[in-house]
């Protein structure tokens, strides 16, 4: 297992850098800021912080803005598919193999998220059986629940 930004090995914490490496996504799509907890096969947990330069602010809603849910879901996606890479690591797998988001199941928003607040994300591993991934997973404000579902992805080649 490599060391986060911090060096400290297996802390489970993880920075930009490694998050970049481990992901395909890039801005405007890179949405998931520092992992500050991975217990491969578990869980994991990590920050994205809200701030008011993202793109998706000028239409959505310019007069009160409003992160959008699917982005909320996105972030919560990416966090799931760092835990799946985590917890691959060691097993035989192509190397063109990607993890694709596949599905959403039981999607609640409970508050707006808006510039200036830190989503603290969570998912928890509930089972992968062959290339199937299913997580459950929250995303809160200041302890408070703004969004959950459960997440499904899938490993493919690309």
């Amino acid at each position: 297992m490599s060391t986060g930004e911090s060096g400290a090995a297996d802390s489970g914490v993880i920075g930009i850098d490694e998050i970049m490496r481990a992901l395909p996504h890039r801005y405007p799509f890179a949405l998931l800021d520092r992992v500050i907890e991975c217990v491969p096969g578990e869980h994991a947990a990590g920050l994205k912080n809200v701030t008011i330069n993202e793109p998706f602010f000028q239409g959505h809603f310019p007069d009160a803005p409003i992160m959008p849910g699917v982005l909320i879901l996105e972030s919560l996606a990416q966090l799931s598919g760092i835990l799946a890479i985590r917890t691959e690591v060691g097993r035989t797998r192509e190397p063109s193999q990607k993890l694709y988001f596949a599905g959403i199941d039981d999607a609640r928003f409970k508050r707006p998220v808006v510039p200036g607040d830190q989503l603290r994300l969570e998912t928890t591993l509930q089972r992968s059986r062959r290339d199937i991934w299913r997580f459950s997973a929250r995303a809160s404000v200041d302890g408070k629940l703004a969004a959950e579902g459960i997440l499904t992805c899938a490993l493919k080649s690309a």
